[in-house]
This record gives C-alpha cells, sequence and structure tokens, in this order.
C-alpha cells in the first residue's frame, strides 16, 4: 500500500470519521489501546497519529508522529500498533508510516488526554 504521501496537505492530528472505511471505528479503538509506556495516555489521544488510509483489500496505512524523535519507544510504538490494528477481523496488512512533518505539538491532544495530563 506504500504511495506518494505529501506530508504538507495533511490535517493533523487524524480525527475519527474521517474515513468511509466501516474498519476506521474499529482501527480508531485499537489506537487507543496502545501506550506511550512514559505517558499514561493512547497513541490516539495524544495526537501521535496523523492520518489513517484504508484500502478495499484489508490494507491500512497508519502515518504517525511520536512525541520527540529521541523517544526510548520509537521502534516498538510502531510494531505495538501494526499487532493491535492486525487482531480486526478484515485487516490483511499494516504498514506504518513513521514521520517528523509536521514536529508533533501538545496541541494535538485530544481534550481527555489534555484532562488525564492535568494540562488545564
Amino acid at each position: 500500500m506504500t504511495e506518494e504521501i505529501n506530508y504538507e496537505d495533511l490535517l493533523v492530528p487524524y480525527l475519527e470519521g474521517n474515513a468511509d472505511s466501516p474498519l476506521e471505528s474499529q482501527v480508531v479503538e485499537a489506537l487507543r489501546g496502545v501506550y506511550d509506556p512514559e505517558i499514561p495516555v493512547s497513541v490516539f489521544d495524544l495526537g501521535l497519529i496523523y492520518d489513517l488510509r484504508f484500502s478495499d483489500d484489508g490494507k491500512i496505512l497508519v502515518i504517525m508522529t511520536l512525541t520527540a524523535p529521541a523517544c526510548p519507544v520509537a521502534e516498538e510504538i510502531p510494531e505495538w500498533i501494526k499487532t493491535a490494528i492486525l487482531r480486526i477481523d478484515g485487516v490483511n496488512e499494516v504498514e506504518v508510516d513513521l514521520t517528523w512533518e509536521p514536529f508533533w505539538k501538545p496541541a494535538y491532544m485530544t481534550e481527555a488526554a489534555r484532562l488525564e495530563l492535568g494540562m488545564f
């Protein structure tokens, strides 16, 4: 499912309801079960997911970032995401594209994440 990605056109973070796929809600739920071990908030609610792309044959592309390039689990989190999404019936393949464009910022977090972290 590798495709040309124009990072400048991404509207980040990804908001649930942007895809026409019947798998979207299950994928978002799976992403809400993946946590950065240093932060008690899911990768989805942290705003680390920049885009989800679904193909008709069960392939999913996750475009994401991390809170910092030096993240100690930078190699593990994409694998955790793949594992979580591959558990969904109808998903055959998951590709995770890690990007630093645009760089993550706290404003990308959901309101629930900000409340959890005491940022209000």
